[in-house]
């Protein structure tokens, strides 16, 4: 009986899936941070290695090092985004009544031209839209904004959450960088463990491509973004350049997060040709990444993006927001996992195979 359900796919698969489902949702949370550092170790163990062997450097000074560096470069991306978003405040509060200037032009020339054809006053339904827009914007200002003040206490309890991640994270990464051959070693020993070494580095193979790929695809979209608003004559249109090619490679946000609402922004302003350039790059940003994407991932990992697509939905389903990365790294789990039992399975059966012939 156990025999035939360790040969019944379908069985293994739902095995498979119950146990990265808790995987996943119950153990992930408690060892996130050593999870982390095992990733980066592994990751940039060669780099610590050639730096051990050429600079003599230690590799738990090694760590240290790229983990300094790696901060540095975000803490000063965050910077820049910050100080750029704390100078243009003056100009976007002092631009609000421009704007509303604005959109109520607009709305006159709507409502003289909808009220005659759906019989209603063209004046009446002016002030009903001109209201329901500043009642939004009045319950923005009372409610909203105090509600984010009021809400203080979250925003350090998430910060010590975020800080207590990264010390141990830190920590973690520094003691796996001295052990860390000491362990492959033991594991290699192991031949039980062989599975489990396999489907480490089929995951380890898919993060690395994924995050190099999405890099390589980000840089180009921000520098594309950030060529064509700038040359534009968009306010800031690097920096907003530069911010389209980040979130670009979020799904369900990409580019047009950016992009849609600039363009809506100059068309309310007028500037019909600065929105069509709006436009255009959502356009060419979005051929872009499918172009580039299948090129930089496609058969290196050998999952199609059906497969990878569908994984989001249930990881969003499944999980939440976290489900953007738990979905496909939970998928690619299943499938490393069954692959290696499968490949497993076959060369015990080609060894016993041989055992009976001799």
């Amino acid at each position: 009986m156990i025999g035939r359900l360790k040969n019944n796919k379908a069985f293994v698969l739902l095995l498979l899936t119950g146990a990265v489902y808790f995987f996943l949702e119950y153990i992930t949370p408690l060892i996130a941070p050593v999870l982390t550092a095992m990733l980066f170790v592994t990751i940039f163990g060669p780099t610590m290695k050639k730096m051990q062997e050429k600079l003599c450097i230690h590799r738990q000074i090694s760590a240290i090092i790229l983990l300094l560096f790696a901060g540095a470069v975000l803490i000063s991306l965050i910077w820049i985004l910050f100080s750029w978003i704390v100078g243009s405040l003056p100009g976007w509060i002092d631009g609000l009544d421009a704007a509303y200037d604005d959109i109520r032009v607009i709305v006159h020339s709507v409502c003289e031209a909808v009220g005659g054809v759906i019989g209603v006053d063209s004046l009446y339904l002016e002030n009903t839209i001109l209201s329901r827009i500043q009642e939004g914007i009045e319950y923005f200002q009372l409610q909203t904004v105090p509600g984010m003040l009021s809400q203080s206490w979250e925003y350090v309890k998430a910060a010590g959450a975020i800080g207590g991640f990264l010390v141990t994270f830190i920590i973690a990464a520094v003691l796996l960088a001295k052990d860390y051959d000491d362990i492959m070693n033991r594991l290699l020993d192991r031949e039980e463990c062989h599975v489990l070494l396999e489907v480490i580095c089929g995951i380890i193979r898919y993060i690395a491509t994924f995050v190099k790929a999405q890099i390589i695809i980000m840089s180009i979209i921000a520098g594309c973004c950030a060529l064509g608003l700038g040359l534009g004559g968009i306010r800031h249109g690097v920096l907003w350049g530069i911010l389209a090619g980040i979130l670009d490679a979020l799904p369900f946000i990409g580019t047009g997060i950016i992009l849609i609402p600039l363009a809506l922004l100059q068309f309310f302003y007028g500037s019909y040709g600065k929105a069509l350039l709006c436009i255009g790059l959502y356009v060419v940003c979005i051929f872009l990444r499918e172009f580039l994407e299948p090129r930089l991932i496609g058969k290196r990992i050998g999952v199609t993006p059906i497969a990878v697509l569908l994984s989001l939905y249930a990881g969003i389903q499944l999980f939440g927001l976290w489900g953007i990365i738990k979905g496909p790294l939970g998928f690619i789990l299943i499938y490393q996992t069954y692959i290696s039992l499968r490949r497993r399975a076959e060369n015990n059966n080609q060894d016993g195979m041989e055992t009976e012939i001799v």
